[in-house]
């Protein structure tokens, strides 16, 4: 029989993931002040991923085998690469806000790319799919991101690489969730960490203090702390519940880039992010109920460390 969780460690949990993860857009703009993108996220995952291993490994959890080292570490490529994506997009002048608005279609892509995998979306699931990918239509029209070709087409490559890597994963031999997360954390740290120095990235003068407290926040909160949280509303609510933060990160990284980031948005965010969120919901809506004769898998969330966070697979 299982046991009922704590009220007061699930509304924590909620929080965590609500608020914690709707603010890494931000911490990702300041520590851009100090750090190259990719080297930035590099060097905070490869410390998560550390610190989680090595707690992992203390508590006497199974080390990942060589075959779940190799699986692991190519999914941690497409979610981790697909983060340093988004901070590109930042890095060059997309607005934190913008960038979270964007990346919250990743339910819509999710429920598409597991028709790919055998699992085509319902009925209506293709109506939000429909609306979710009209509310992108309008965003791409916000000045952010009509300034920046670049910027424009990393934040719509990285929701679909993230949705790929996350169905994948599902299909893989992994270790136990949290374990499975430190393996990509770690792995994908040491590859975010390659692509930037084959990019040329350096850090060539000494970071400011605000840009290291932005790392270490997004190491220890965005990563550690909100993973945590996630992996146990996963395994003690409804997969709908645990996964409600889409609709909320989006709207407090909207919220602290206007007032602590002292970002101007254009009518397009306030048009294109509402379709956004109602496609999600109305995808969500629809997954609530599993298909007739189907068989309910256990599962086991991918590592969503803040910014391109929502397995709705």
């Amino acid at each position: 029989m299982s046991r009922t969780p704590d009220r007061t460690a699930l509304i924590l949990a909620l929080l965590a993931v609500y608020f914690i993860w709707g603010s890494t857009y931000l911490a990702l703009r300041f520590g851009l002040e100090g750090f190259p993108p990719f080297l930035l996220n590099g060097i905070r995952f490869l410390f998560a991923g550390a610190a989680m291993y090595a707690v992992l490994r203390w508590r006497g959890v199974p080390a990942p085998t060589p075959r779940q080292w190799w699986n692991m570490g190519r999914v941690g490529a497409l979610l981790l690469v697909a983060v340093g994506l988004v901070t590109t997009a930042e890095d060059h002048g997309v607005g934190s806000a913008v960038a979270a608005a964007a990346v919250a279609v990743i339910p819509v892509w999710t429920a598409l790319v597991s028709g790919f995998f055998g699992s085509w979306p319902r009925r209506l699931e293709w109506i939000g799919l429909a609306i979710g990918l009209v509310g992108v239509l309008i965003l791409t029209q916000e000045g952010d991101l009509q300034a920046s070709a670049l910027g424009l087409l990393l934040v719509l490559i990285a929701p679909v690489m993230w949705a790929v890597g996350s169905v994948w994963s599902t299909r893989l031999d992994r270790p136990r969730p949290l374990m499975a997360t430190a393996a990509q954390l770690l792995s994908g740290g040491v590859i975010m960490l390659v692509i930037g120095v084959l990019l040329g990235e350096r850090i060539e003068v000494m970071p400011s203090g605000e840009s290291v407290l932005a790392l270490a926040y997004l190491a220890v909160f965005g990563s550690i702390i909100g993973y945590t949280a996630y992996v146990y509303l996963f395994e003690n609510t409804r997969p709908a519940l645990a996964t409600s933060y889409a609709y909320v990160n989006p709207a407090v990284a909207v919220v602290l880039g206007v007032t602590i980031g002292a970002e101007v948005l254009t009518g397009q965010v306030f048009l294109g992010l509402p379709l956004i969120l109602a496609g999600v919901a109305i995808i969500t809506l629809a997954q609530r109920q599993p298909h007739r004769g189907s068989i309910e898998r256990d599962p086991q969330p991918t590592p969503a460390v803040g910014e391109l966070a929502d397995d709705a697979a």
